[in-house]
């Protein structure tokens, strides 16, 4: 039998040559396919024009490949010339050749087909051994498709993550290239070949890459902001590691310390005092970021993993005083390795066991294990990357109802605890697991603060009264709330409590309490008509109040409250709530003018003694017209709206003759404001102005305004 022949393996410089060639070969592949098509469209094409101009391209082709021919075979033999041109005319039209063409282009069709089925097939094969972690298997199957059809992107970018898997980082650049290649704005592309730059250590390579994602889709800020501070932590990771080798190196004191202390602490079976000690040691002797990079390459965090009397104390339940002690030191401990560092932040977090016992330390009965497990929290929440380690990395489903029992704390804790809270709010996962315990967890314990106002924290109350108005943002959790009777019940039961204390911290709560109402009364529920009247009445109390950002809030739970109810419309018109929201109304005050005319607007759409007691509080409707002259549209509709309603009162409209109500009307009602109910709520009270008194109708003609009033009639239904 013949010996096997042992093939040399190919140079560097051939091996480069061989992906040229593979690489001209495809994109001549990917040419040959797009003319063909091309020309197989301009054939079929009605337009004679076209086809003219498909015909000279083809014959142009033709001549390129006869030329072509000639110059390969370069045989000296006597030619005839002959009428190409005519010639492919004629091969056309009487030999069939577009026939053929189609025929061809149909076959190719097909095969395309099948080969894509084939490769489709193989994909899923692919994915289905990439997820059950057989990187090889999947790389050959991806392989395999490409075999089938060389063009499809997914098979390369799957390719491309099954090798940055196996650590084959530049067999994942080159997929992501080819892909690239078929798809040019290809995210899934980039986003590998970034991650693939950086395990290399091309940080500048990986941040092109991430940058393109962002040129391509604008949207995807959250992804490239992610990316490239995963960049920039893994950079400074490096040099900070290299820095302290260099310290290890020149024999520097400090950071031989960290070392040996470290290696102390790895002794075996010794006393758990021995190790709080050593501990308390290793926190002292980290000062910078130096210090701090060697305790990780020392490994410090493996500290719990290796040590069993460690672990042992650290998750104990129930804690003796040593145990206690040695909690107390690693927390301290971690605070001083993580201050500012987020790989130590990153590293610590994601360590099962602190992972696990976070959530039992904040519930310890040992309020220094608190004390010490919300401070190391603050260091992650304090800032956008830490808050995003912790939803990515911590399950916070029980953190709301955890951090706000704090509320009974009269200590720092709780203002730690609402801390945290309110830097969490800020991201939208942790609104989205808020929701899970929700209604059987959370909103029973809130519930419970607000109707104990009196024994708990009142500064951390209303903070966290304001968090829980935060949260109402997400309307999943807003609508929960909206629809808990406890918890309309405890707000008022809160405004009672606080009626007979004048203190800052209980105006605080009560400034809180009218926020989260006011965010609440976004839903529309039918619980809410329960309690209108009585928080209506609540409302108006606190118009007297001294502090004018409740009294603002006040009048905004007003104008939310009433359209529930036509019963606390009746209640607060009784009141004196026209007469109170005009005094409001002349002080002046945007935010407090929006509200006040809003619940004028209410009151005066159904209820006639407001209408009346808005005639007479404001004379000649000296108050309305100025707010029709504001640039605010919201305050501009809502004035025009009351306006209408009043022109009902006898002698309303006749007060307002020597007014220029009808060019202010009439400017409006031709406007073109964003909000239509500017036009439509002025185009009614002009209507109904002249009709009520028919002398504003010579303003109305002097102005030239029957026009503008006839081409606002379609908003006018009734007058």
């Amino acid at each position: 039998r013949a010996a096997a022949v042992v093939l040399p393996a190919p140079r560097p410089g051939q091996a480069m040559l061989v992906d040229k060639e593979k690489e001209r070969d495809f994109q001549r592949f990917l040419r040959r396919v797009d003319d063909i098509t091309n020309l197989l469209q301009g054939l079929s094409s009605p337009d004679p024009a076209l086809k003219a101009q498909t015909i000279a391209e083809a014959e142009k082709r033709l001549r390129e490949e006869e030329t072509s021919e000639d110059e390969e075979s370069k045989t000296a033999v006597n030619r005839t010339v002959i009428n190409t041109r005519a010639s492919v005319r004629g091969f056309f039209f009487s030999n069939g050749f577009l026939a053929m063409l189609e025929k061809d282009a149909k076959e190719r069709a097909e095969q395309r087909k099948r080969n894509e089925q084939l490769a489709n097939a193989l994909k899923e094969k692919g994915n289905s051994a990439f997820r059950k972690g057989d990187y090889v298997g999947a790389v050959q199957r991806y392989t395999e498709g490409l075999e089938k059809l060389k063009d499809k992107q997914e098979l390369y970018t799957n390719r491309a993550q099954a090798y940055l898997k196996m650590h084959e980082y530049e067999k994942a650049i080159d997929d992501c290239e080819w892909a690239l290649k078929c798809n040019g704005k290809c995210i899934k592309a980039y986003f590998l070949m970034g991650k693939a730059h950086l395990a290399l250590k091309h940080y500048s390579e990986s941040r092109q890459c991430y940058e393109k994602i962002l040129q391509i889709d604008p949207q995807k800020k959250g992804l490239f902001k992610d990316c490239m501070n995963e960049v920039n932590m893994e950079e400074e990771r490096m040099k900070d590691e290299q820095s302290a080798m260099e310290e290890i190196q020149l024999g520097k004191l400090a950071a031989l310390s960290i070392k040996e202390l470290l290696q102390k602490l790895d002794r075996p079976d010794q006393n758990i005092l021995y190790y709080a000690g050593g501990i308390k040691l290793l926190t002292g002797a980290v000062r910078d970021r130096t210090e701090q990079t060697l305790f990780r390459t020392n490994n410090g965090f493996s500290i719990l993993k290796d040590n069993e009397i460690v672990r042992r104390g650290f998750c104990a339940e129930r804690k003796n005083a040593a145990e206690g002690d040695l909690c107390v030191s690693l927390l301290l401990l971690w605070q001083a390795v993580c201050a500012g560092n987020e790989e130590n932040q990153r590293l610590l977090l994601t360590h099962p066991v602190v992972s696990t016992q976070l959530p039992k330390l904040l519930s310890s009965e040992v309020s220094e294990i608190q004390r010490e497990t919300l401070t190391l929290i603050s260091l992650y929440s304090e800032n956008e990357n830490g808050r995003r380690l912790l939803v990515r990395h911590q399950d916070l489903t029980r953190w709301l109802q955890i951090l706000m029992t704090f509320v009974n704390s009269a200590d720092a804790r709780a203002n730690s605890a609402m801390n945290i809270l309110s830097d969490l709010t800020q991201e939208e996962r942790f609104k989205t697991q808020c929701r899970v315990l929700l209604s059987t967890d959370v909103l029973p314990l809130f519930t419970q603060l607000l109707t104990s106002v009196k024994l708990v924290n009142q500064s951390a109350l209303a903070r966290c009264i304001g968090i829980m108005g935060n949260l109402c943002a997400d309307a999943a959790i807003r609508v929960h709330m909206a629809k808990c009777r406890e918890c309309w019940q405890g707000c008022l039961k809160l405004m009672d409590e606080c009626s007979d204390v004048s203190t800052p911290s209980c105006q605080e709560c009560v400034f809180a309490v009218l926020g989260l109402m006011m965010n609440l009364l976004l839903e529309s529920d039918v619980i809410i008509q329960d309690f209108a009247v009585d928080i209506s009445v609540w409302c108006m109390s606190l118009l007297r109040d001294k502090d004018g950002r409740i009294v603002t809030r006040a009048i905004g739970v007003l104008s939310r409250i009433l359209p529930a109810s036509s019963l606390a419309v009746e209640e607060v018109v009784k009141g004196g709530v026209v007469k109170k929201m005009v005094k409001f109304l002349k002080a002046g005050g945007d935010i407090t003018s929006n509200y006040a005319i809003k619940t004028l607007s209410i009151c005066t759409r159904s209820n006639r003694q407001a209408q009346e007691d808005l005639v007479k509080s404001d004379k000649r409707f000296s108050v309305l017209l100025k707010l029709l002259e504001l640039e605010n549209e919201m305050i501009v509709g809502n004035a025009a709206f009351c306006l209408g309603q009043c022109l009902a009162v006898p002698g309303a409209a006749t007060s307002l003759l020597d007014s220029n109500v009808v060019m202010i009307l009439l400017k409006h009602a031709g406007g073109d404001a964003a909000r239509t109910s500017v036009q439509e709520n002025a185009a009614i009270a002009l209507g109904k102005l002249c009709v009520a008194e028919p002398r504003h109708i010579f303003q109305l003609r002097k102005l030239n305004g029957l026009a503008i009033l006839n081409s606002s009639m379609k908003y006018v239904h009734s007058i």
